[in-house]
């Protein structure tokens, strides 16, 4: 499968992703400038960390509407695989592509450090590598991760089993206390209607390999090329 991660100005987890993807995974990958609306026939897109366009509006608001984004939206909306990372997250809700919000973390401060989530729906395809309530070692970086929606999308997301990841402590349990951002019943990472779409604050591409003192988050990586290859 060929992996293609999205550029905008202000993006710093780009290499990291396009490193996990080509390096870790050993699988083709490209970078995609924003301005572009090629692709380049990549199986899945990958929107990654950082700070598009310098965060100014709002978290993911001006990027939603590169020329980039069109192509993704379209991508998605035949099935395409596209998995948003933190900043990515915020574009993806900001894009139209997952519902709700990210907004100001609970104390107003950047949050930078190792969290547990747990894994709520195995059956998909960036958890599939994955056992029904695994908890898993991923890091986060972000000041606005704090997730929002209205109770009509929440009972939806309950009700598809879209929720897939949710802060908890080392046991497991999604206390008021591993929620380090102030998230709507301590949510990570939801999936779209199709599952075909991910939106997670946690970056997995910070802890794929034993060297950054955990590779946890190499299982979504390894999920996605066992999907493709059982497509």
């Amino acid at each position: 499968m060929k992996f293609g991660v999205l550029v905008f100005p202000g993006s710093n987890c780009d290499h990291d992703a396009y490193w996990t993807a080509s390096k870790v995974l050993k699988q083709p990958a490209t970078l995609l400038w924003h301005g572009s609306h090629d692709l380049e026939n990549c199986d899945a897109i990958i929107v990654p960390g950082g700070f598009a366009y310098g965060d100014y509006l709002r978290t993911g608001a001006i990027a939603s509407f590169s020329p980039v984004m069109e192509s993704v939206r379209k991508f998605a909306a035949g099935g395409g695989i596209v998995i948003g990372i933190c900043n990515g997250f915020q574009i993806l809700c900001e894009s139209g592509l997952l519902p709700g919000a990210l907004m100001r973390n609970v104390g107003l401060r950047y949050v930078c450090k190792p969290v547990h989530v747990r894994v709520e729906n195995a059956d998909t395809p960036f958890t599939n590598a994955c056992k029904p309530g695994a908890v898993l070692e991923i890091p986060i970086g972000h000041m606005e991760g704090n997730y929002f929606c209205d109770d009509t999308t929440l009972a939806d997301l309950k009700r598809g089993n879209r929720i897939l990841f949710r802060y908890v402590n080392p046991q497991g349990e999604a206390t008021a206390q591993a929620n380090p951002n102030g998230s709507l019943e301590n949510i990570a990472g939801i999936a779209s209607e199709g599952f075909n779409v991910l939106g997670m604050m946690p970056h997995p591409e910070r802890s794929a390999e034993a060297i950054l003192g955990c590779s946890d988050g190499l299982r979504v990586f390894q999920s996605l090329a066992g999907a493709m290859v059982k497509a």
